[in-house]
């Protein structure tokens, strides 16, 4: 009994002793050096397992092997030595081990049957074949028995039984009439798995005498037949219908065991009238993806590759209108071993250590015993240097006499594995295989790789000197490779001269020299260059090359990549090539090409032919399709397609396309081919085995393509292996445990043959591992679990099919999963360069623990607060990403004067490390933004009074303000400039000793220790005496920024019915200014689509009133606030404004009362009923115009010299204008369009007034302003 290998703390000792295995020696593949050292024999070929044999032909059981000094062979039989000379109709073949059984001439076949097994023997150990179990095919005939005719009823159920004569191998079952031809098969009439037919109800057209079973022996290409069976069906009226019944298989439930990797094939038939459906279930699981199938019309389930996955009950369902049956197949999914880690070769030196491993699994676990040299190992001769553990056999000191072939038996009741690996101790001093004195020509600047093919036995030790009395080389500007070579990276002529290598082990030394001669590279100092040439002219392209004087260059040239066509116009000189009389087929590229023993260059150029002076118009037009296609000299890799040329219609035909379809993988699928000169109406073609091929033509001139003609006979090619392996192969590690292998399936016509499936292997890199196996059905995908995390794989996937296997696929290298980054970058350091600029530096993390692809580094910054302000914003992380392995980096779009704070992350294909320590950093002053706005007020004969708001984003310490004024007169020039220097702490002015009525300009800006910030501007007019003046202006235009919109609100003086604008553009920018209409009269607008986080000016203007505009102001856009929950009725502005609405309400109807009683009009009622002012009527809820306003009285408005409605009423039903929209109510904030989200408050708490508060209630926009 196999004892099962655990690590234990007994075991301690062997797992340290296994983890110090010197590696096995590799022997290179040197003919010579094979023939001269001795190896233990090899098992090249032998017969399958279970070989079934054809009675009527000789016995042929194969057995072949290697080995040195040549092996010899012997056989048992049924356990039992085969004495073959004793037998006359056994014969061996020379020089091998295969078995010849004369059957032709008098031997009967079932007098060999049995148990073979083939021993091949040399001096240095025995090697086995598999037990070769030999059986004759047989294909008995039928019995003979008495059939009575079937009489079924109409709609009933029925069954033919074939009951075929067991074979071997089993037959193939089918059902035919007398005329040869097979029966009409459906979901009503089916064959079963045992080769019965069943019909789910029977109809009047089922009468007939001819059901016929038919049995193929394939072993023997023989067809039994079954006596007719004759089925009469008689109807009744009315047909009963009948709900479903299962035919096969009976009862409500059954089992099924299949062995790994086979297919799974389930049967439920039903009888039933309509015909029952079928339906099939996976109970608490669902049918495995990509290899599920339904044949049969649905009553067969098959499922391919099986693995213990799929083992579960698996519920049939038949259904008709009647109702349903099912039936339950538990399935069973055990496994005849197989392989995990198969045994290999070990090939050591005298003293060495090694290990032979044997791991297999299968369902029951199978047992593993070892043989040496086909002797079970107990009882094998002692070897003191070997010790078996379970699966794994040590090997510790070895001596040459440990040379010996051992046999790993892993075997359980489904079947069994056998493997050779054999233990080879070689004792051999050091040879080198490179010929001596070898010459090595290279390219300057190119590689230069100088071999030293070496084998030893133990491994030698390689050196390289340079001549032959040189110092040994050392160096970065040398590469050792472990195969001997040495590689110069940059060979230069300087390196040119005598190598020598000298390999040694403990049993000798030996040396070899190489020579190594640098040549100066091929250069085409002048290429040949472009040419247009008129037709029947003359063209000439240079090609003038300089090379090494020791190298002979050879030059070639090529037209559209062939070679130039056979024709004396091509004069071919030493430096150019000339075309005389060019037409039109010489239009193209012409390549020049440039050949040495080393080195090989090309240069192009095009030559277009245009056309002679005009000539009569000729129809041109696309060929018509070629026909009368015809296949000859079928040959099973080519055949040949012959066609004629339809009409060129005035364009010769230039080229014919051959295009293929293959009916057998693609059917209607058309693939190009080949394609061939006009001239040539004949192909031979090139053919893949296993496509059912037809072809078509195509001809092609100048004008076009024609239509392709009709297609030729089909031809089907034999199956064969495959001829090449998958492409683009990949190893790439989906989870940190795994390694997913992925490559691109062949297509059908690629596969060669029926049953494709991929051999995929993998093993780890730089590890002295074994390749690992598996071979899955026609996927794209397999999945290497319980792997080490980021490690590097070798990966090949090959080919196979049922006849065998394709070459021997390339190696790619790949990857198992990566995982987060173990560890954060460190010695983070930051070097602020400007107040908006900073460099961060890092250490890089080790790449061991990046644990993954390193992709670069991540910098997470944010601000924490402004230093001016000393108050903390929402936090805005931003990052920035540097690709690769970079350890430093930009941080651009600082905030002056503010706190930061950083970490530094790496960052692999799976995602980011850990964060460094925060790093906290602060920026220096910078110059401030623009004041946030700038009033002028109270205007007298001699005096204005400015007010502002300091700078939105101060960027530092405000040191002082510096305000600018000169006076303009009626034709806009401008007057001398004064400059006033005022405290940082102020926040007004009173400007005195001004002309009276007299316009100013002002320049407003605000300074930090840096230097000054953009300014504001404004213009104000003194009064002329102490009346207000009539004239129009536009003053205190404020705004309100967000991200992408800015609300734009400003006061009006002058005449009613002004239409006013908005012009805006980017700040600093020189582009025209960009307009937008206000819609009536309002004195608010929302500019949209804005930029965030730019400088925008802007101004506002009245059309009508000689193009007046107000002074520019300057906003900047940013960030999205946080809305802020203000109780509206809590507000000082607002209980302050609705106190100097009821004020003034009081005050109209006073004076209105005096003037009705007095029965005279007042001024003010008659400017409004000669114009009317549509600002202080109400907005339309449906076009947001204003509509007309109605008073209780005399349904007209009432205005005194303010844009607010007269009444004050703050009714949200009674204008959409109220001053909810635009006040701090609860909730309360200005969207995108400028509309207000929030609803009235009704609270009516009063707050202290703040500062000098104007008594005159604010404007409504204003007081949003302020609020922003």
């Amino acid at each position: 009994m196999t004892k099962k290998m655990s690590i234990s703390t007994s075991k301690t000792s062997l797992v340290l002793f296994l983890c110090q295995i010197i590696s096995a020696l590799d022997v290179p593949l040197d003919s010579k050096l094979l023939e001269e050292l001795s190896q233990p024999p090899t098992i090249t070929q032998q017969s399958p397992k279970d070989y079934i044999v054809d009675p009527r032909e000789n016995i042929v059981i194969q057995c072949e092997a290697k080995g040195k000094p040549p092996p010899s062979f012997s056989w048992t039989r049924n356990g039992t030595h085969f004495d073959i000379d004793k037998d006359a109709q056994v014969t061996m073949k020379p020089n091998s081990g295969t078995l010849v059984i004369n059957i032709m001439n008098g031997g009967k076949a079932e007098a060999y049957e049995g148990v073979y097994q083939c021993t091949a023997r040399n001096e240095r150990g025995a090697a086995i074949s598999n037990n070769i179990v030999v059986r004759p095919s047989r294909s008995p005939l039928w019995t003979k028995e008495k059939l009575e005719p079937n009489h079924v009823r109409e709609g009933d159920s029925l069954v033919l039984h074939c009951r075929p004569p067991v074979g071997l191998p089993p037959p193939i079952i089918f059902w035919m009439d007398n005329a040869f031809q097979r029966l009409p098969q459906s979901e009503r009439v089916s064959q079963g798995l045992n080769g019965d037919l069943y019909f789910s109800n029977v109809q009047p057209e089922d009468t007939r005498e001819d059901y016929i079973c038919y049995a193929r022996f394939n072993h023997t290409q023989t067809i039994q037949q079954k006596q007719p069976i004759s089925v009469k069906v008689f109807s009744t009226k009315p047909v009963t219908e009948r709900q479903p019944v299962l035919l096969t298989p009976t009862g409500s439930t059954s089992t099924k065991v299949e062995l790994r990797g086979n297919v799974l094939l389930l049967e439920c038939i039903a009888a039933g009238l309509p015909t029952p459906v079928i339906r099939w279930i996976k109970e608490g699981g669902e049918l495995p993806a990509n290899r599920t199938f339904f044949e049969n019309f649905k009553k067969t389930l098959k499922i391919i590759d099986v693995s213990e996955a799929d083992s579960g009950n698996y519920k049939c369902i038949a259904r008709n209108a009647l109702g349903s049956v099912h039936h339950v197949i538990s399935v069973t999914v055990k496994a005849a071993p197989y392989w995990i880690t198969a045994p290999r070769n070990l090939v050591l030196s005298p003293g060495e250590d090694g290990t032979l491993i044997c791991r297999a699994n299968g369902n029951p676990k199978p047992s593993i015993s070892w043989l040496a040299n086909g002797v079970p190992i107990a009882i094998a001769p002692e070897d003191p240097s070997r010790k078996v553990d379970g699966d794994t056999i040590i090997f510790s000191h070895v001596q040459e006499r440990s040379s010996a072939v051992y046999q790993c038996n892993a075997s359980n009741e489904y079947g069994y594995l056998l493997a050779n690996a054999f233990v080879n101790v070689l004792a051999e001093p050091p040879r080198i295989l490179t010929p001596a004195n070898k010459l090595y020509q290279v390219i300057a600047d190119s590689p230069a790789l100088l071999d030293c093919a070496y084998f030893g036995s133990p491994k030698p030790e390689i050196e390289w000197f340079k001549g032959v009395k040189g110092s040994i080389l050392r160096g970065n500007e040398y590469i050792f490779h472990d195969n001997g070579t040495l590689e110069i990276p940059v060979a230069q002529k300087n390196n040119a001269g005598t190598y020598t290598c000298v390999a040694r082990n403990e049993l000798g030394k030996i040396q070899n020299e190489v020579q190594l001669e640098i040549k100066d590279p091929t250069m085409i100092i002048k290429q040949p260059e472009y040419k247009v040439i008129q037709r029947y002219g003359q063209v000439s392209f240079e090609c003038v090359i300089k090379h090494d004087s020791t190298l002979l260059p050879t030059v070639t040239w090529l037209k559209d990549n062939d070679e130039l066509p056979d024709d004396e116009r091509f004069l071919v000189g030493k430096d150019n090539l000339t075309i005389m009389n060019v037409t039109d087929k010489d239009d193209g590229t012409y390549t020049c090409i440039v050949n040495t023993t080393l080195d090989s260059v090309s240069a192009s150029a095009v030559l277009t032919v245009v056309a002679a002076p005009p000539t009569p118009a000729i129809i041109y037009a696309r060929p018509n399709p070629p026909f009368d296609l015809e296949l000859t000299g079928q040959l099973e890799r080519s055949i040949d397609l012959s066609w004629l040329p339809g009409d060129e219609n005035n364009s010769p035909i230039t080229s014919f396309v051959i295009e293929f379809e293959d009916a057998l993988h693609e059917p209607g699928v058309w693939r190009y081919q080949t394609e061939v000169p006009g001239s040539q109406t004949t192909a031979q073609l090139k053919l893949s085995p296993y496509v059912n091929y037809s072809f078509r033509v195509i001809a092609v001139n100048r004008i076009g393509r024609s239509q392709p003609s009709e297609p030729s006979e089909q031809y089907l090619t034999k199956s064969a292996s495959p001829d090449e392996n998958p492409a683009n192969v990949q190893g790439i590690g989906s989870e940190p445990d795994n390694l997913v292998i992925t490559w691109e399936p062949l297509k059908g016509f690629q596969s060669n043959g029926p049953g494709l499936q991929y051999k995929v292997s993998w093993r780890q890199k730089d590890v002295d591992d074994e390749w690992t196996s598996v071979i899955v059905a026609n996927v794209s995908k397999y999945i290497v679990s319980g792997t080490p995390t980021f490690v590097p794989y070798e990966v090949k996937v090959q080919a196979l099919n049922d006849l065998g296997y394709a070459p021997e696929p390339s190696e790619v290298i790949g990857h198992s999963g990566e995982d987060l980054p173990m560890v954060a970058p460190g010695n983070v350091q930051v070097h602020v360069i400007n107040s908006t600029l900073a460099k961060v530096h890092w250490d890089p993390v080790p790449l061991k623990s990046v644990r993954g692809h390193l992709q670069g580094y991540k910098v997470y910054y944010w601000k924490v607060q402004s230093l001016s302000r000393r108050s903390r914003r929402h936090v805005e992380k931003k990052i920035l990403t540097f690709r690769g392995n970079k350890t430093f980096g930009m941080l651009p779009g600082l905030e002056p004067y503010s706190s930061y704070k950083l970490n530094v992350r790496v960052v692999n294909g799976k995602g980011e490390g850990p964060a460094s320590p925060d790093k906290v950093f602060k920026t220096p002053e910078g110059v401030p933004s623009s004041p946030s706005f700038l009033k002028i007020t109270n205007p007298t004969l001699d005096s204005l009074t400015l007010e502002w708001g300091s700078p939105t984003h101060p960027n530092g310490v405000l040191t002082s303000y510096t305000l600018k004024f000169q006076p303009i007169n009626n034709t806009h020039e401008l007057g001398p400039l004064v400059e006033i220097r005022i405290p940082a702490n102020e926040s007004s002015l009173i400007l005195k000793n001004l002309n009276y009525s007299t316009r100013y300009k002002f320049y407003f800006n605000a300074q930090t220790s840096v230097g000054s910030g953009s300014q504001i501007t404004e213009e104000a007019v003194t009064i002329m005496d102490e009346v207000q003046p009539l004239y129009p202006r536009i003053r205190n235009v404020t705004t309100a920024a967000a991200e992408t919109y800015a609300n734009i609100s400003w006061e009006y003086e002058g005449p009613d019915h002004a239409n006013f604008y908005v012009e805006y553009g980017v700040a600093g920018s020189k582009e025209d200014w960009k307009k937008e209409i206000v819609n009536g009269s309002r004195s608010f607008f929302v500019l949209k689509g804005l930029t965030p986080g730019t400088a925008y000016k802007v101004r506002v203007g009245a059309e009508g009133l000689s193009g007046f505009r107000s002074s520019e102001d300057v906003f900047e856009t940013g960030p999205a606030m946080a809305s802020r929950q203000v109780d509206i009725a809590t507000q000082g502005w607002f209980i302050g404004l609705m106190c100097a609405v009821a004020l003034l309400i009081l005050i109209l109807l006073i004076v209105c009362f005096i003037r009705r009683n007095k029965g005279g009009k007042y001024p003010v009622k008659e400017k409004e009923d000669a114009h009317a002012d549509p600002e202080i009527q109400p907005m339309k809820e449906d076009d947001g115009t204003f509509g007309e306003y109605s008073d209780a009285e005399d349904h007209k408005p009432l205005k005194k010299g303010s844009r607010t409605p007269s009444d004050r009423t703050v009714k949200k039903e009674d204008s959409d204008d109220s001053l909810v929209d635009y006040g701090e109510g609860v909730n309360g904030q200005f969207n995108e369009d400028g509309s207000f989200i929030g609803q009235y408050s009704g609270k009516k708490e009063k707050e202290p007034a703040e500062g000098n508060e104007s008594s005159e209630a604010p404007s409504p926009v204003n007081a949003m302003n302020s609020f922003v």
